[in-house]
């Protein structure tokens, strides 16, 4: 059991869209180190949650804490905090992979040794060395979530947010992920990652979070690689 101080809290954490209730004051907390796996059917609320936690949305009520920071009111602080992968990969299409991380690393404020260092780094863990000076245009759907992966952790983020990773993804490039993100977590970072596929839980997963109608309908380990119970009764 991970006995870590918590990083991530939610209070009461609600959010609507007009009249229309998305998430409906949930409560959690998420231990520093933790790979929480966040399952839900679409539409169950999960990229609202990830917005949230990441700083892209406000609640409509209830609070966010993360590392102590206050949101949405000190965002800026976490956002230098939190790597985010969402369904769009955040890249610029005409630069290539190389500029691509040198213009967010700058945006972060990394010195150019530094940058330069971490950048070429990234590139091999991600096994995109030799695409480093092709565009991101040219690559395929699971290049540019590795690429996007690369983005999100070259600041050396606390946390990372990863919404639906896996989406589109061939065989090979499922494999690379589960690799990046095998080593993410032993690297200690607090890993978030939703999904509506529960094969696609990731073996380091040790916690899954089930979000249904706006609420929490499960929240404790993963106590086989079989959720289909679990699911099904959380969601019912």
């Amino acid at each position: 059991m991970n006995e870590a101080p918590a990083i991530i809290e939610a209070e009461q954490l609600s959010k609507a869209y007009g009249d229309l209730p998305v998430l409906r004051g949930i409560d959690f907390t998420v231990r520093r180190g933790e790979f929480v796996a966040l399952l839900g059917a679409n539409g169950s609320g999960k990229s609202t949650l990830l917005r949230l936690l990441s700083g892209l949305s406000k609640p409509t009520a209830g609070a966010i804490r993360i590392g102590g920071w206050e949101m949405p009111r000190e965002a800026m602080a976490v956002r230098a905090r939190i790597g985010l992968v969402a369904h769009q990969p955040l890249l610029y299409e005409n630069l290539t992979a190389r500029e691509n991380l040198d213009f967010f690393g700058k945006l972060y404020g990394i010195d150019r040794n530094e940058r330069e260092r971490r950048i070429n780094d990234l590139l091999r863990s991600v096994g995109l060395s030799k695409r480093a000076d092709s565009r991101a245009r040219t690559f395929s759907r699971g290049m540019k979530q590795r690429l996007s992966l690369a983005r999100a952790s070259l600041h050396q983020p606390h946390v990372l947010l990863l919404d639906e990773p896996y989406s589109g993804l061939d065989q090979a490039a499922i494999e690379r992920l589960d690799e990046m993100l095998a080593a993410a977590s032993g690297a200690g970072r607090t890993i978030i990652m939703s999904t509506h596929q529960l094969a696609r839980i990731p073996p380091v997963a040790e916690r899954a979070l089930v979000l249904a109608r706006g609420k929490i309908g499960y929240d404790d380990a993963i106590l086989s690689r079989d959720m289909t119970e679990i699911y099904r009764s959380a969601s019912a």
